[in-house]
């Protein structure tokens, strides 16, 4: 086991990023049009860094598997995006946001990336105006804010309930900007394969035309993985169906170091599970909990009744109704943090208290809402005495305005109206904060491979609070990245363009086409789909909202088994050399049974309970999380040795100067 270093810089702590970037190396504008970088992903992280780097005249390539970069996955981030303007004038500072995230990530990150990010906020919001993200606004023309779990501030800016989605555009249109003038060459309906190293360092990948077939060799200087997260390992989720880990795993296969993989984030606010039909699940937005209360009846047998049809929640009363996190958490009521609702609804719902069939949701009522949006818009507007009808309809118009594409979403995917009936809740895995291990500089360890937003192990510690993926995607594709990967291409310009002919090309192909021929040759006779789903239910029941060291070393020894009856009786369909949806998503499966092992090892090597890593074993009288600083405060950085039950443990140490290390309370 080695120290990892982090390459932190030295100085006060406000002070670090400016001093950094005004010591590393440049790159000669004239000498960046013969530098070549890769970018893998083109959510928000890579769109913004694909953009930003051609901008500043490097040659630039761009992967992704869908048919447009305006599919990636960061559409879906609905709530909003965090910054610390204080636009509110409630006493919100760089320093707050900082503070609020590293005690939002149980304190397992790192104090300078999470300072920077918080530094570099306010320029993302600037950023996106300029490109015309059409944010929402106060009546007198400023942006407005709202609020998120886990801080007592109004720091996120939004879009209506469709954040993410204007963003990537902000993000695309920058990206088209730059494949118009030739600076950026967009492969669409590709995806990576292989990392190729030349002399230890990132030198290109080896990547398959998903239209055509086609294995392609693509060199470059530096390697950029974008890629999102591996929350699909779970099988059912709120990532898109084609999220998947093959870029950072494949990366990882190469000796860059992945990191603190069993940190997961389980989200509260998702439409229940229905059956064993789906194949994902939808994420309704924590912007909805500003608004919204949860609850569950006080009274078993209300539940009961209300999970057979027999009593509607409209017909519990005021006082027969327990809002458990205003019960619980006084202080942050509703707007705790997602680790720490997710628990608590799990708690109620296992305690019996669930109010659909299978008992696995609760409620998230907006009729507090209705009401006292609908007097304030009834009073604002010269009606001293209004009807309760009349309360009610102007305080759906006004809840509407806010969230309504969120409410009608609901309603297409459930068939009740959230209007006049609560929505039905119940947490879902939704984000990772483990990823690629990567230093200051958001390089891995490998040189000249870099990884950015949810590819890497991140700024969020063992948990991420609302609203800051999308912050930390931007962040390091606009404003870090461009900057750091500088430091290490200035030793490339007179290197040239990288060869495709090498040994190293040669067999990176060789590998990656071995690797086809296998799956395809398996010969069996069951789906991928079927070892994803059954890889999904052991994650979900021994890897999930809770874990303990006997159900985490059963997954660890079946899904070795489930991973090794894959490669034997797998069946794909079809041709290699040609379009192949299952053959896309065996390779993807087969790295998730990889990293699910790996996960669970993880998790049973650390005895402690952190954000949205939670041992059962290890949690206090009142069943919170139950740190152990004295032995697990540093990041678990895994090298890869050709099995995943073999990884080999490197430790980063965490130091907090700034901050001063304490038990979460929300109370």
């Amino acid at each position: 086991m080695s120290v990892l270093d982090s390459h932190i810089p030295e100085g006060p702590l406000a002070q670090k990023w400016t001093n950094h970037k005004n010591n590393i190396n440049l790159v000669n504008p004239a000498n960046k049009r013969n530098i070549d970088i890769i970018v893998i992903g083109t959510g928000l992280a890579g769109g913004s860094a694909a953009a930003t780097l051609a901008e500043l005249g490097y040659n630039v390539k761009t992967f992704c598997y869908q048919d447009s970069p305006r599919r990636a996955h960061s559409i879906a981030a609905q709530g909003g995006i965090n910054a610390s303007k204080n636009y509110q004038g409630d006493g919100d500072s760089d320093y707050r946001l900082f503070y609020d995230t590293v005690k939002g990530g149980d304190y397992r990150s790192r104090e300078a990336n999470v300072y920077r990010l918080a530094e570099v906020s306010g320029n993302i919001i600037d950023q996106c105006v300029a490109q015309g993200v059409p944010f929402a606004r106060e009546y007198g023309g400023y942006l407005d804010n709202r609020s998120f779990g886990g801080v007592l501030v109004s720091r996120t800016f939004y879009a209506k309930g469709q954040t993410g989605q204007q963003l990537l555009l902000g993000a695309y249109a920058a990206m088209n900007r730059q494949i118009n003038r030739g600076k950026i060459k967009a492969f669409n309906r590709h995806e990576m394969m292989d990392l190729v190293l030349v002399d230890g360092k990132a030198r290109g990948i080896i990547a398959r035309n998903l239209v055509t077939g086609e294995i392609e060799r693509h060199s470059a200087h530096a390697v950029v993985l974008a890629s999102g997260g591996y929350g699909n390992v779970f099988y059912l989720s709120t990532n898109a169906m084609g999220s998947n880990v093959m870029a950072a795993w494949r990366a990882h296969r190469r000796g860059a170091f992945f990191a603190n993989p069993c940190y997961t984030q389980i989200h509260p606010t998702c439409i229940p599970v229905s059956g064993d039909h789906q194949s994902k699940l939808t994420l309704m937005s924590e912007s909805l909990r500003n608004d919204g209360r949860i609850w569950v009846p006080k009274k078993k047998e209300d539940a009961e009744k209300v999970r057979k049809g027999e009593l509607k929640p409209t017909e519990i009363k005021e006082e027969d109704r327990d809002y458990y996190l205003e019960r619980r958490y006084p202080a942050f009521g509703n707007l705790v943090p997602r680790d720490v609702a997710s628990r608590a609804a799990k708690e109620r719902c296992d305690a019996g208290f669930g109010v659909n069939k299978t008992g696995q949701a609760v409620f998230l009522d907006f009729g507090s809402a209705f009401e006292r949006y609908g007097k304030e818009k009834a009073y604002s507007s010269g009606h001293k005495n209004p009807s309760q009808d009349e309360i009610l309809r102007l305080g759906k118009e006004v809840v509407e305005a806010k969230y309504g594409n969120l409410f009608q979403m609901y309603e297409k995917i459930t068939a009740q109206n959230p209007y006049e009936t609560p929505m039905m809740i119940y947490p879902a895995v939704h984000y990772t904060m483990g990823g690629l291990w990567v230093d200051y500089n958001l390089q891995t360890t490998i040189p000249g491979c870099y990884a950015a937003g949810e590819a890497n192990f991140s700024d969020h510690g063992a948990n991420r609070l609302g609203a800051s993926a999308l912050m930390q995607g931007l962040a390091d594709g606009y404003f870090v990245l461009p900057y750091t990967i500088g430091d290490y291409l200035a030793d490339d310009i007179r290197t040239g363009k990288i060869p495709t002919d090498s040994p190293e090309f040669d067999a990176a192909e060789k590998d990656v086409k071995d690797r086809i021929d296998k799956l395809m040759n398996a010969g069996g006779k069951h789906s991928v789909d079927t070892y994803h789903k059954k890889l999904g239910h052991i994650m979900w029941n021994k890897c999930g909202m809770a874990r303990n060291a006997e159900g985490l070393k059963e997954a660890i020894k079946e899904i070795a088994e489930l991973r090794e009856d894959f490669w034997k009786n797998v069946h794909i369909p079809g041709e290699a050399n040609n379009k192949n949806s299952e053959l896309e998503k065996a390779g993807r499966v087969a790295d998730f049974l990889e990293l699910g092992e790996l996960f669970a090892k993880d998790a049973l090597h650390r005895n402690e309970s952190c954000g949205g890593h939670f041992r059962e074993e290890y949690q206090t009288e009142e069943g919170e999380a139950l740190r152990d600083d004295e032995n697990f405060k540093y990041v678990a950085a895994w090298e890869f040795t050709g099995n995943p039950g073999d990884a080999k443990l490197h430790k980063e140490e965490l130091t907090f100067k700034n901050i001063e290390l304490k038990t979460r309370s929300y109370k």
